[in-house]
């Protein structure tokens, strides 16, 4: 808000009435219009020596309003965005070209900017505007390969935005992994998305252990169990050992007995007694440790343990290991009354454990709402328990009786749930188990529980059957569900999700990207009213450039975006693009390829667009070599 206040006390200083602070939207942005004022892409003859004040008659409307930008006010000011303004005066306004600024007519055909540069303010003076702009994307587009090559020769320069180009270069796919194992000394966030080995190998095995922890660090890793083997011997804190190793299996790494050992014999022992996957061999000396917090994860594992290594467990002087003991004895032997009453806090147990059946028809009828929610999760619990629960007056509790495992898909069907289909929902673990058991999943595919459907439809492979009646299932979830995971889901279906949906973060390039997704015959909807349907055009194998072009006009943001990725975009189209109303618009023509390079390289010393720039594959390859040790030079150097 200060900054806000701010811009408008400049505004009114300059002998300016402010109307109203406005959003770009459908406008020229105003981030074309600065790198026009810097002279990046800009039509031929726009710099002036000054502005006079025919040139602001030529700028406001009949009420003398114009649209105006300043340099540098960012946050809750206008750098970014247009404030709509009006001038009474007959002469020029008090803008200058310190800080900068930028005007434009209501109109969008005259344009009016001072910018300060090296060798003193920029002025620009533009009529005409979207006509001159479109002249000067055709004339960039007939860059020749010599004009490529002299603009090439003499990038980088003078970097004027060094980390941008630190962040954005290891986004080209053209980048050589040489490249970006030198440019993990400078900026390693790359590689949240890096899928390259023998970057990652390099990674793993930085002597900077930020670095080393970012490819684990992620998301969704990439990492083979190599790497992360050597990721966890690399590291020096015992404790971040164990954590490497314990993220290594939930992503399903390997690792070898040996590397358990060397956690083992660590100082974080208690940590790594609770690792999965630990060799049962280490069980018998992790249950006799002097450590109650390793005695305490010896119990975890208490169907590998032997009798007397139980039986002493269960004898354990410390009290702790002593409960925990208990509660895995008893997931197999009921426990008694006297038992239960003796425990301190009775919830794990109610959730957990095996009951004798007087004990647990007591707690069902007389125990409080709470008792009774927690023994609807208790996968040990009898079955008549689980039928008096499914009768029970509370929503939350029947519902959680209805997703059981070992209930019968008629018993599910009779329970009165509560469910809201609009709600995030994640796979059902059990379900997820049965993901191989075709009879299971033939099972299930017909459970009148939709968040089950939707937990077979996560299932990589299916057969036939199941397949045609989950894409024909009422919940869209499940048919989302089984484009976004299964393989063998049907292209009618995939199409039909594609009209309604259109990635999401875990799976951000489905349904489109799906082997079974149609291609052929999708220049039938060149002219379909869904701007999410003319997009699909593009990914016909019979469609043109002229077809990209097209859809480079397209009234839609979406699908000039799309257009603006295609590799057929004509030079001119992606010069054109710079300028979209849209910010991803805009940031995909950046990347795309046929950007003619002397624009290209007026994108990489532009303070908001050196970043996208960078990115653009068409960069040869000894220039971002040049690019990242400039970078480096400028970041090193003293300020």
């Amino acid at each position: 808000m200060q900054h806000r206040e701010e811009l408008h006390e400049l505004l009114v200083r300059a002998g300016l009435t402010v109307v109203e602070d406005v959003r770009p939207g459908s406008l020229f942005p105003p981030e074309a219009g600065w790198r026009i004022a810097r002279g990046i892409a800009a039509p031929d003859g726009t710099a002036r020596e000054a502005l006079d004040a025919a040139w602001w008659r030529r700028l406001s409307n009949v009420d003398g309003e114009f649209l105006v930008a300043v340099l540098g006010h960012r946050i809750g000011g206008n750098d970014s965005w247009w404030t709509r303004v009006r001038y009474a005066g007959g002469g020029v306004p008090g803008l200058t070209g310190d800080p900068g600024f930028m005007a434009l007519s209501l109109d969008r055909q005259v344009l009016l900017a001072e910018v300060p540069g090296a060798d003193g303010p920029r002025v620009t003076a533009l009529d005409r505007l979207p006509e001159r702009l479109e002249e000067a994307a055709a004339a960039a587009g007939r860059e020749t390969e010599v004009e490529r090559a002299e603009v090439w020769a003499a990038v980088p320069g003078q970097p004027a935005w060094p980390m941008h180009w630190a962040e954005g270069i290891g986004s080209n796919p053209a980048a050589p992994d040489e490249l970006l194992i030198r440019l993990l000394d400078v900026e390693a966030g790359f590689l949240h998305g890096c899928d390259r080995p023998a970057v990652l190998d390099a990674a793993v095995a930085h002597p900077d252990p930020r670095v080393r922890s970012t490819p684990a660090d992620t998301f969704r890793p990439k990492l083979t169990s190599d790497q992360w083997v050597r990721l966890v011997r690399a590291e020096p804190s015992p404790r971040r050992r164990v954590l490497w190793a314990e993220h290594a299996r939930i992503w399903g790494a390997e690792l070898p007995e040996d590397l358990y050992d060397d956690l083992l014999a660590g100082p974080s022992r208690a940590l790594a007694a609770e690792l999965p996957g630990l060799p049962a061999h280490h069980l018998s000396s992790l249950a006799a440790d002097a450590d109650p917090r390793v005695r305490t994860a010896a119990c975890g594992r208490w169907d590998d343990l032997a009798a007397p290594l139980r039986e002493r467990l269960l004898a354990d002087t410390d009290n702790a290991v002593r409960t925990a003991a208990l509660l895995a004895h008893h997931t197999g032997v009921p426990m008694p009354r006297e038992v239960f009453a003796a425990l301190p806090a009775p919830r794990r147990t109610l959730e957990q454990c095996r009951l004798e059946p007087e004990l647990e028809a007591e707690l069902i009828r007389d125990g409080d709402a709470e008792v009774r929610r927690a023994l609807a999760a208790n996968p040990v619990l009898g079955a008549h328990g689980v039928a008096v629960l499914a009768e029970d007056p509370h929503d939350d509790i029947r519902s959680a009786v209805a997703l059981r495992p070992d209930l019968t898909e008629e018993q599910r069907a009779a329970v009165r749930y509560d469910f809201d289909p609009m709600s995030m929902s994640h796979t059902l673990p059990w379900v997820a188990d049965l993901h191989g058991d075709t009879d299971a999943m033939r099972r299930l595919a017909t459970s009148s529980h939709p968040l089950i459907r939707r937990s077979v439809a996560r299932a990589r492979h299916l057969p036939p059957d199941i397949v045609e009646r989950l894409a024909r299932d009422e919940d869209r979830a499940v048919r989302l569900f089984l484009a976004e995971s299964c393989d063998d889901a049907p292209a009618d279906m995939l199409l039909e999700v594609w009209r309604w949906w259109d990635g999401s973060f875990s799976h951000p390039d489905r349904p489109r990207s799906h082997p079974h997704f149609p291609r052929a015959g999708l220049l039938r909807y060149a002219d379909d009213p869904s701007g999410r349907m003319r997009r699909l055009a593009l990914d016909d194998p019979e469609s043109t450039a002229a077809d990209v072009a097209c859809q480079a006009r397209d009234p839609e943001a979406e699908v000039r975006r799309r257009a603006a990725e295609d590799p057929r975009l004509s030079p001119a189209d992606a010069v054109r693009l710079l300028d979209d109303p849209a910010a991803h618009v805009r940031g995909t023509a950046m990347r795309n390829p046929r950007l003619p390079a002397r624009v290209l390289a007026g994108l990489l010393h532009d303070r908001d667009t050196a970043c996208a720039a960078v990115s653009n594959p068409a960069i040869p390859v000894p220039v971002l070599h040049r690019i990242l040790a400039a970078a480096v030079a400028a970041m090193a150097a003293p300020r």
